[in-house]
């Protein structure tokens, strides 16, 4: 979650805290691909992350404003997770990270997985 305080000093910094890390863009782009998910949709397709870990990256993304929780009243409980207007003005930065990356690593021993969550359009 984003602090409201003088650490964060530079803007890539704030985006960072935002949307990086290991799973925060992997969840952006997966919500990107899918539309509106389930809790355990989007644990099912977040190989080895544990459920502590995937809450609080979700929870962050919540609080950051770029998902949306809409939890419905019914028994037993259903709970929907989906990109905000601010979560969906991240996609073309991870997609330029992607092509970037995809760019440079054929110049090294790094071998990239295809991603198909990397495929979505983004609409202007």
């Amino acid at each position: 979650m984003i602090q409201s305080n003088d650490k964060i000093k530079c803007p890539i910094e704030y985006g960072l805290e935002a949307f990086g890390g290991k799973w925060k863009p992997r969840i952006l782009c997966l919500l990107a691909e899918m539309d509106k998910l389930r809790y355990c949709e989007i644990r099912s397709e977040m190989v080895n992350v544990t459920d502590a870990v995937l809450a609080s990256a979700l929870k962050e993304l919540i609080n950051d404003n770029l998902i949306n929780r809409k939890q419905y009243g019914e028994i037993p409980p259903k709970v929907e997770y989906s990109l905000t207007e601010k979560g969906k003005s991240v996609l073309p930065i991870l997609q330029s990270i992607c092509e970037w990356s995809k760019a440079f690593s054929k110049d090294s021993d790094i071998n990239l997985k295809r991603c198909q969550k990397c495929d979505y359009k983004v609409e202007a």
